[in-house]
Formats: C-alpha cells, structure tokens, sequence
C-alpha cells in the first residue's frame, strides 16, 4: 500500500493500474519517504516514484517536499503550494528514506545552480536523519561531487536510450538484477571516471560501483552500505518518456537521435526494463530503507 497526499493527480492513473493507493493517514509501521522533487514535469515525476515504489509489497508513506524560495515554469504554482512542503518544515525528524530526483540544470556548474547551497544543506541533513537516501541522475552527479568531489563532464553529443547495466558487486540492492539489467539514461554528462576498466577504477574507500554500462558508463554506485545510493539514468520511467523526450527535443530543432535500444525493428516501443525497476525499487525498500542496524529510525 502507498500512501498519498490527498487528490494528488497520479492517484487516479495509479488506482487505474490497481496500485493500492491510500489518501488516509498512513500507520506508524509505514515507511516514510521524502520526495525532493527537482524535475521540471512534477505531476510526471510524482507518478513515475509513486508507481517504482508500490511494488514493495510494504506500506509506503510519500511525502513531496521542495526548496524553499523557488520558483516553477512548468508547474502551477497552485500545485506546489497544495502537495508540496517546504523542507524545512521536515528537518527536525527522522525519517526512512528520501529520494532526491534529477534536474534540468546538468550543463551548469554545481555552484552556479541557484539552490546549490540549499541542496548541500539538505544532503548533509540526510546523512543523520535519513536510513538510506536514493539520488537519481542529476541529483546522483550533485551528491557526488559534494560527497567526493567527483565531477561531471560534458559528452559530445547526449546520451540517450537504453542501456545495459553490468552488475560487479553481489549486494542485496541487486538481488533479481545479475548478471545484467537494462536502464533509460538520458543525460548530456557523465561521472568523470576513465570510460576503459570501469570496474576497477580507484574510488574513495566507501564508495562501489554496483553497475555500469559499457555505452553508459557508470550507472548505480552505493555508499554506507546502501545509506547512499546512486542511479545516474531512470530506471522509473514510464514506457512512453524516452519517446516524449525525443519529439521535445526535435520540436525545439534540438541536435538529437532517436533513443538507443529502445524501439523495435517495427518502430514500436519496448518497455525493457519495467520488472529491473520493480525489483530494484523493492530491493532499495527491503535492504537499505527498512529498519534495521544502526540507522536512524522514523518517529
């Protein structure tokens, strides 16, 4: 079961999928997650987590939150004001897992990013009062660099489709994943790692890479045991996004090519990797959200 805000608009596409969704008050024993949502679709990007995570098989509590002072082109402000809570009305708590999405901001530098201090404020918080918080894309990049100081370069033309991700590592986040799993990516930079030996580049101690794509590159890297988990395509797409993303980007004369691996020989979509999503949200849920060891549990 996932618990919602009520009226929030992908309950009713999400009950049309028979999700089990609540808009009551969810029980003690849910887990509690934090949705920092910096994509520019919201009301998309609300749909594509709420969907990844019903899969668990848990009670699931998803709370929007967002950075105080912004602004939002592609978003009534309505909306936000309605599901959305400032972050700072939820630090003084513990919670269970918060996710952190990516951002249309990938080509500027991480300081020149208008909420880039906040965004630091808000991952130093997670490290005490967070069991596990998953960074996705842009947001995997951002953590990165302010955990690590690894930086993100440009690609000579983006990278756009979907890839196959080698698992290197046996861990309860890959359980159902080896030896490999497809993964939509679409970014315009990459993790300045060496593209040759992926596997056995030097990282910081505590830092693994748990898959990487021979086209893609790095693709999911873990810290703290899974305390911090790093996703730098989208494994909670919906089927049709790659194909929205492609017809934008061509309305707007934009230099691009058709997603990679992602259409059939007919032209017809494939959805590839529905069921690693499924599994790797319920892995993600199981293994590093729940409680358990010494992380800090939800009140």
């Amino acid at each position: 079961m996932i618990y919602l805000p009520p009226s929030l608009p992908c309950i009713r596409p999400l009950r049309d999928e028979r999700h089990a969704v609540s808009e009551e008050n969810p029980p003690r024993s849910a887990l509690r997650i934090l949705l920092l949502n910096l994509m520019p679709q919201k009301t998309v990007t609300e749909y594509d987590i709420a969907r990844a995570v019903s899969h668990s098989g848990l009670h699931v509590a998803l709370y929007p939150v967002k950075i105080s002072g912004q602004t939002y082109k592609t978003t009534p402000v309505a909306h936000m004001e309605r599901f959305y809570s400032d972050f700072e009305t939820c630090d003084d708590g513990f919670y269970d897992g918060l996710v952190v999405t990516g951002a249309p901001v990938e080509q500027l530098a991480f300081e020149e990013v208008r909420y880039w201090r906040q965004l630091q404020r808000i991952m130093d918080w997670a490290v005490t009062h967070v069991r596990s918080t998953l960074y996705i894309c842009w947001g995997a990049q951002a953590a990165l660099y302010h955990r690590y100081g690894i930086s993100k370069q440009l690609l000579p033309a983006k990278k756009f489709g979907v890839f196959a991700q080698t698992v290197h590592v046996n861990h309860p986040l890959t359980e159902g994943l080896f030896p490999s799993f497809p993964m939509p990516v679409s970014r315009h930079t990459a993790l300045a790692f060496s593209e040759k030996n992926l596997a056995q580049t030097a990282l910081p101690d505590d830092l693994i890479l748990v898959a990487s794509g021979e086209e893609s590159g790095a693709g999911i890297l873990l810290s703290g045991g899974g305390r911090e988990v790093y996703v730098t395509g989208h494994l909670e797409y919906a089927g049709g996004t790659l194909h929205k993303e492609y017809e934008r980007d061509c309305s707007k004369g934009l230099p691009i090519s058709a997603p990679a691996h992602y259409y059939d020989a007919s032209g017809r979509i494939v959805d590839s990797w529905r069921e690693a999503c499924r599994t790797f949200y319920r892995n993600w849920l199981t293994a590093c959200v729940s409680p358990g060891g010494d992380s800090p549990r939800s009140v």
